[in-house]
């Protein structure tokens, strides 16, 4: 069967974005339309021709509503196939079949999103009759079309204005989506009842106290394209997004890698992903003009300034060498000025919030420049997500996101020595850098731009004299942040040998003492968070 014609359609949604000027264009194709509740004043008070469900049933809606459509006059015309013996069937029960279902559900999402939704709310919004019916539609969509994104409307209208019907592979696209729709929606309802309390129930009209780690968690995700290869090329690869999260997030306003648009070159591949996110991410730390250069992974490059162009070029020139190949974040538009320093080095991605006409221009010479905008708030000091989820062999880890970022201006000073004003500066700016550099992190800094990194080292001592090959007597008079505490006092020493004037650590090894006093030797001033950034 290739295209079935739509004779008679079931309009009953909770979004109606759109549902009146589908209705009337269903109409003025004659089809017969049926609908529910509020779907169906909307529809009425447009002067579209509609019939009320319950009349149509000869069933009333009773207990508050929760009863509409379950009744078999609807579902036996969903679910009816094509054969002479299921058309002798509805016959004799004198049902007709119906060919479109729209519909979308109770938002139960957006209602349990508010920390303050009552138990008995949240329940009374989870939808039956809905995703009955989408299912339904869903399974036979051999003759049904079933529409659950006011986004269709306009195919199902094409369809019907062509010839009368919609196509198979519009159908079994339909019911892919409608599918998808109904699980991520059930996902999000068992991470809601799985993260309060058996006895929530006993209090159903005050707010639910809600485990930040619900017992059963289905994520969703939707494939945005496929990817020529992984990390490497014998890898397969494809980029999915978080089509629907059933964990409350907070980070929607902030721009992200997944709803970036990518402006000029070839596709972005599996590494750029990762190290866009990761730029992306240190650029949000940052409220003053900022620039970040990431390579593998790692900052190697990050400087703020009075304007963007100046702290790009201050970045990229403090690793000029690594710089080569990476990744830029940019935290305001890029002008045709920082243009032009960036079109010096060979770059894989920038991402920032827009382009110039002129930049784009001077860019666009780059053939291999991916150039990415990412739209949203980028002044915010919050994550870009709530959540992080990683997969391990068998299993996920889930987890908030290190949003937490300690105001050194309340850090304990430690040492005999307090930091001056310029050090303390220095110590803020390198501790934001050094949340995001991979454990174990040492990040040396001076008047707002990192003189050297040193990441992903077995030993925090291995991480210092990695600045100090890369940086030498620049470090001299540097502010150090260590991403955790230091074990014992060596890390002290060669933080002094190197000529760091002043760091900054969470504290908390059982050494503390000895660590303390050899920054008291040193002449090192000293500041204690308390909080620790591990990055692995």
């Amino acid at each position: 069967m290739s295209s079935v014609r739509i004779r008679r359609a079931l309009l009953s949604v909770s979004d109606k974005r759109g549902v009146v000027e589908l209705g009337k264009q269903l109409a003025a194709a004659g089809v017969e339309i049926l609908s529910t509740g509020g779907t169906k004043a909307a529809l009425a008070a447009a002067g579209v021709p509609v019939i009320q469900v319950s009349d149509y049933t000869g069933a009333p809606e009773i207990l508050d509503g929760r009863v509409k459509t379950l009744h078999p006059k609807i579902h036996g015309g969903i679910l009816a196939r094509t054969t002479p013996e299921h058309q002798a069937e509805l016959a004799a029960h004198q049902i007709g079949n119906i060919d479109l279902v729209v519909v979308n559900l109770y938002p139960f999402e957006a209602t349990v999103a508010a920390p303050t939704v009552t138990f008995a709310d949240a329940i009374e919004n989870i939808d039956i009759g809905g995703p009955a019916m989408l299912r339904a539609s869903a399974k036979n969509h051999e003759r049904v079309a079933v529409v659950v994104d006011p986004d269709d409307y306009a195919r199902i209208v094409t369809g019907v204005q062509a010839d009368g019907g919609v196509s198979q592979a519009m159908r079994l696209a339909l019911a892919k989506k409608a599918f998808a729709h109904t699980a991520g929606y059930d996902a999000a309802i068992a991470a809601y009842l799985t993260s309060v309390s058996d006895d929530a129930a006993d209090a159903p009209d005050v707010a639910a106290e809600r485990s930040a780690m619900p017992a059963t968690l289905t994520m969703q995700w939707q494939r945005a394209y496929d990817l020529r290869y992984g990390e490497n090329p014998h890898q397969q690869a494809a980029f999915y997004i978080n089509a629907r999260n059933p964990l409350v997030s907070d980070g929607l306003a902030q721009p992200t890698v997944a709803t970036a648009e990518v402006l000029g070159g070839k596709q972005l591949s599996y590494n750029n992903l990762l190290d866009l996110d990761a730029a992306l991410g240190l650029a949000l730390e940052f409220t003053a003009p900022a620039a970040v250069v990431v390579k593998h992974n790692n900052p190697c490059g990050v400087a703020i300034d009075i304007d963007v162009a100046t702290a790009y070029r201050r970045a990229r020139d403090a690793d000029a060498t690594s710089a080569f190949g990476g990744i830029v974040a940019i935290n305001r538009e890029v002008d045709a000025a920082l243009a032009a320093l960036l079109a010096e080095t060979f770059l894989e991605c920038i991402i920032a919030p827009s382009y110039s006409a002129a930049a784009r221009d001077a860019l666009a010479t780059k053939k291999n420049l991916r150039l990415v905008a990412a739209a949203g708030d980028w002044t915010a000091a919050t994550s870009k997500r709530a959540w992080s989820v990683r997969t391990i062999a068998g299993g996920a880890l889930v987890q908030t996101v290190d949003t937490g970022m300690v105001d050194l201006a309340h850090a304990q000073v430690a040492s005999e020595r307090a930091p001056t004003d310029a050090e303390r500066n220095d110590l803020g700016f390198a501790w934001r850098v050094a949340k995001h550099v991979k454990s174990n992190a040492i990040v040396f800094a001076k008047d707002g731009v990192t003189v050297a990194i040193g990441a992903g080292q077995m030993s925090r001592v291995d991480s210092v004299r990695i600045c100090e090959r890369k940086a030498g007597a620049a470090l001299r008079g540097a502010a150090v942040a260590s991403d955790a505490f230091f074990p014992f006092r060596d890390g002290l020493d060669v933080l002094a040998e190197a000529g760091a004037s002043a760091v900054v650590q969470p504290g908390g090894s059982v050494r503390d003492a000895e660590v303390i006093a050899a920054a008291n030797e040193h002449r090192i001033a000293m500041l204690l968070t308390g909080m620790r950034h591990f990055r692995h």
